[in-house]
């Protein structure tokens, strides 16, 4: 898994945070953070957990995937978009493990997805 994005996130959530019209202080309340940590999410200078950029994502009525996409916790990727939600929101493990249950996740739908595609035929020898 790559390293979280801090500045791209930041810059993300500023974007997000002035297209819904609201104060730094007004989306802190909201996500419930202090105004100076959303701050300093928005500039670059702290990492936000999975748990606090779920937060803000409610807070800005946006998808928390397109956080968790924006902040390089996850890839794009297809699969149950509730269930990544779900994990990715759970307080009782942590990011380590989250990052751990999706790789095992993305392992399985690629063994499948080469499962429905067949074994690969070998070329015949003349």
């Amino acid at each position: 898994m790559a390293k979280i994005d801090v500045v791209g996130v930041g810059e993300y959530i500023r974007e997000q945070r002035s297209i819904a019209d609201l104060s730094l202080r007004q989306l802190a309340i909201k996500a419930g953070v202090s105004n100076p940590y959303l701050s300093q999410v928005e500039r670059g200078l702290r990492k936000p957990s999975a748990e606090i950029l779920s937060q803000i994502a409610k807070a800005l009525r946006i998808s928390a995937e397109t956080l968790y996409i924006k902040a390089g916790i996850l890839e794009e990727y297809s699969g149950d978009i509730s269930l990544i939600t779900a994990l990715m929101a759970d307080t009782t493990i942590s990011d380590r493990q989250r990052r751990v249950l999706l790789e095992i996740y993305r392992s399985f739908q690629q063994e499948n997805a080469a499962h429905q595609q067949g074994p690969a035929t070998e070329p015949s020898s003349p």
